[in-house]
């Protein structure tokens, strides 16, 4: 019995920081894919390629040959939710056999995990509604809210358990705070444009009912906005010596010009899928970028270890 429990002892499988980091970093890139791919079925009016769900039709799970090309590009998209979740599943086990146990990791491999089926559960949603462009928009957003959780579990691996110090005076912290909020919002007001627009991903699916090109200027007001927030930021951390927020900040800018530019473009050629398809991705890097500097303007030092009190054995009498 000895020699058993030795030998179960020994057997272990202990994951390094580089391989957690490197699964983290394929869960937050197989999750941006998702958000191309699901545009894709959009974009391709293969949103009702499989007409139920969570059956492809009444009777199979699995597209049908009488379903042709719509069909095979949804259900592959159902197939890859499986793949980005194995790859989940996969963190949170990893995340449970590192040595050290960081404890405070596994509630965002958690949420990352079960966000993909919750999400998914979304996406079914849309097509028991007919692609209803509330529905889909929310369906968006609840795969940003994933993608900013797995992106959070990816920098904080490498990070120590010490709390969190501010690297920048306060009222930056809140600047910083309002561009991630006003970024949000050009996320959801995205998701307004897209339902109002020619995409809807079958060609009987119902619009919003919004004006496309008054729900387009109010989208681009605040792209403006978030654009301008974003220069002022590159500036105030370099006003106070903040080289590593500055960077960041500066990479944010160069991502929105970039999605700016792609955003005016496609307006102007009456939205094509690639550009559109495009402008998705974009977004996703956007909120990326936007993660990141916000992530920049605090840091977190190790932990101390608590001071042990002496033996009295080993403590020296004290003089008269």
């Amino acid at each position: 019995m000895r020699r058993i429990r030795d030998v179960k002892a020994s057997v272990r499988f202990p994951v390094s920081e580089t391989l957690l980091r490197r699964l983290a970093y394929a869960s937050l890139v197989a999750n941006v894919a998702i958000v191309v791919t699901g545009g894709a079925v959009r974009l391709t009016a293969s949103g009702l390629g499989c007409p139920t769900w969570p059956r492809c039709t009444d009777e199979s799970y699995t597209a049908t040959p009488e379903m042709g090309v719509h069909g095979v590009i949804e259900f592959g998209n159902r197939l890859l939710a499986f793949a980005v979740g194995a790859i989940a599943l996969a963190v949170v086990l990893a995340v449970l056999a590192h040595r050290p146990r960081r404890r405070r990791l596994l509630p965002l491999a958690v949420a990352v995990l079960f966000g993909i089926p919750a999400q998914a559960v979304v996406g079914g949603i849309t097509v028991l509604t007919n692609l209803n462009p509330w529905v889909v928009g929310l369906h968006f957003l609840a795969s940003m809210a994933v993608i900013a959780a797995a992106y959070a579990l990816w920098r904080r691996i490498t990070e120590p358990d010490g709390p969190a110090v501010p690297v920048v005076p306060g009222p930056l912290r809140a600047l910083a705070a309002l561009t991630t909020a006003v970024s949000a919002s050009v996320l959801v007001v995205g998701t307004w444009v897209t339902g109002s627009g020619p995409h809807a991903g079958d060609g009987g699916a119902a619009r919003n009912g919004l004006d496309p090109e008054q729900i387009s200027q109010v989208h681009a007001d605040v792209v403006f906005l978030l654009i301008g927030l974003s220069v002022a930021l590159v500036f105030a951390f370099r006003a106070v010596g903040a080289a590593g927020p500055a960077r960041a900040a500066l990479v944010l800018v160069a991502v929105e010009l970039g999605q700016g530019v792609i955003g005016f473009v496609q307006y102007l050629t009456d939205l094509p899928a690639f550009l559109v398809g495009a402008h998705m991705l974009g977004s996703c890097l956007v909120l990326l970028a936007t993660l990141s500097v916000l992530w920049s303007t605090r840091e977190r030092r190790p932990v101390e270890p608590t001071p042990q009190p002496t033996p009295a054995a080993d403590r020296v009498p004290a003089a008269a």
